[in-house]
């Protein structure tokens, strides 16, 4: 897909999309940002080029690629192969994401020595084998990603620099992201692995008792570390705190079943652990920018 027909995808948000740095054909890489909110839904999968591997940085809204979620504070990467990617932005919703595109070219320029270390999506790539359309698991940014990519939308070097600076940025997103040894580990050290091994167990935790989730002192006894240590960890590791993951989750799953029409307000209110309708719809007016009974007004049941 040429950069002009991108373009001319992300037409219906106006403003709302706009070229940070790069260029898919020339560079190989390119990094865009995205801040929009639509009355309907947005088909994202037309902007994927094919043949490439987009990173998907995603801040606030939810997408769905195929069947695979992305909700906010979040990331995924995928390959556009064949069949294509389908893939959507529901409307009703603020979007904010930044997508960096790597060409096949850029990738085995500066990750072929390295191929066997990569995440098999990648190394495929790389090896000229890839044909059918790859999806990675979504993973939830931490402090260090977020910063990143705030860094992204104020380049602090001069033009004739800026290049350099973002192939930088660009490579290291891939470094940070894209490698995985043999066997699938994460190349850290033991007392890291530990960490994120507790962190993933409390989140796991924490979304299947999202009605009632535990106290934090059950929670840190349940994932074998101190109450203060997994609090600490949890917001250097998630880039939050964890009622405020709490809270990020049930506006998730509230506006899932608004969205699919399967709950009404007061139900999905209940339905994810509130007991209070104004308390219910500060919170999603907090993270949706408006209230849940305008949320998104699409579907029979709602309407």
């Amino acid at each position: 897909m040429s950069p002009f027909a991108e373009a001319g995808a992300w037409h219906v948000v106006g403003k709302g999309w706009r070229p940070i740095f790069g260029n898919y054909h020339e560079l190989g890489f390119s990094f865009e940002w995205h801040d929009f909110t639509t009355k309907a839904d947005v088909d994202w999968a037309r902007t994927f080029h094919p043949g490439s591997i987009e990173l998907c940085l995603n801040l606030e809204g939810i997408g769905l690629v195929n069947d695979t979620q992305i909700g906010p504070r979040s990331f995924l990467y995928y390959y556009q192969g064949q069949p294509n990617l389908n893939a959507t932005r529901p409307g009703g919703e603020r979007h904010r994401f930044i997508t960096v595109e790597f060409s096949p070219t850029f990738l085995r320029e500066h990750f072929a020595a390295q191929k066997t270390n990569l995440d098999p999506l990648v190394q495929s790539v790389i090896e000229k084998g890839a044909t059918a359309s790859k999806i990675s698991a979504p993973e939830r940014m931490g402090t260090m990603h977020l910063q990143l990519v705030e860094s992204l939308q104020q380049c602090p070097v001069f033009q004739p620099a800026r290049e350099i600076w973002f192939r930088c940025k660009a490579l290291e997103l891939a470094a940070h992201l894209f490698f995985r040894p043999a066997g699938g580990e994460l190349f850290c050290s033991r007392a890291q692995r530990a960490a994120r091994e507790r962190i993933e167990r409390a989140r796991q935790i924490l979304r299947e008792r999202l009605q009632e989730p535990p106290a934090l002192e059950e929670l840190g006894r349940e994932v074998g570390c101190s109450p203060f240590y997994l609090s600490r960890l949890f917001s250097q590791e998630s880039g939050m705190t964890i009622q405020q993951y709490i809270r990020q989750l049930r506006m998730e799953r509230a506006a899932e079943l608004l969205r699919t029409g399967k709950c009404n307000v007061t139900e999905a209110a209940f339905e994810v652990g509130y007991n209070s309708l104004s308390h219910f719809s500060s919170a999603f007016h907090d993270i949706y920018g408006c209230c849940p009974g305008l949320y998104p007004l699409k579907t029979p049941a709602q309407k």
